[in-house]
């Protein structure tokens, strides 16, 4: 087997951003992963499947799922894409 080194450049980590010239990452925003019964000691998932913001880009209700109401920090990111700037595989490693 041989030892793989990818190096990924990214922007800043909090932007949902849309990929750009200056960005290389973009993030969906999956299921609601809110614990609702977690002051009794228990799980459960309010089934919401994506989120969807409640306002326009840039106002404080775009952080607030329109489906299910929670933060959007609840939600799973998901990342899109990433450009990938170097790939380098060592040609002796592992070789007996």
């Amino acid at each position: 087997m041989r030892k793989k080194q990818v190096v990924v450049r990214r922007s800043s980590v909090g932007s949902a951003e849309p990929m750009s010239s200056t960005s290389s990452l973009a993030f969906r925003y999956g299921e609601c992963r809110k614990n609702h019964a977690a002051s009794l000691g228990g799980y459960a998932v309010d089934g919401c499947r994506e989120f969807m913001a409640s306002g326009e880009e840039g106002t404080s209700d775009a952080l607030n799922c329109a489906a299910c109401g929670c933060h959007r920090n609840f939600h799973r990111r998901e990342v899109k894409m990433a450009e990938i700037v170097y790939e380098y595989t060592s040609p002796n490693y592992g070789g007996k």
